[in-house]
């Protein structure tokens, strides 16, 4: 049976390896427990940055997901950046993501939130067929990138 709660901060080891599946998988990013770790910490000290959320076959972890929260002046409104979406290789294809995600929009409905956004890798196809399943659409807005070190 699929659940979805709020993350804890005794998952975030759990998390933290689901992230360094996820980042392995994205040409972007490279898996660093420790950044991390401090990533996770920093969101679920701070609910007003954003909320993570954890799927359950079960009582077993499964997958995750992030909403960050910001501002739209454009909208007028709250707006949600969906971060880290990732479901275990073993729970895929098996209807968690779909509740995963599904959870996630009612939770930013429920927030009065006017638009969530999201990244995925441009050769991503099958991320990209998921997401529009449940509704999401390409922008035509296009991202560009300064690192601040």
């Amino acid at each position: 049976m699929w659940s979805v709660e709020l993350a804890k901060p005794s998952e975030v080891n759990e998390l933290s390896a689901l992230l360094a599946t996820l980042f392995s998988q994205e040409s972007e990013f490279t898996p660093n427990a420790t950044l991390q770790r401090k990533g996770l910490e920093m969101i679920l000290e701070t609910p007003s940055m954003g909320t993570i959320f954890v799927l359950k076959y079960e009582r077993e972890i499964a997958g995750m997901v992030t909403l960050l929260w910001s501002i739209s002046t454009a909208l007028g409104g709250k707006v949600a950046w969906l971060e880290d979406m990732i479901v275990k290789p073993a729970y895929r294809n098996k209807g968690g993501g779909e509740v995963l995600l599904a959870s996630t929009i009612a939770h930013a409905k429920a927030l009065h939130c006017k638009r969530i956004s999201l990244l995925t890798d441009a050769e991503n196809t099958q991320a990209q067929a998921f997401y529009r399943k449940l509704g999401f659409m390409h922008s035509s807005m296009s991202t560009l990138r300064l690192m601040i070190e």
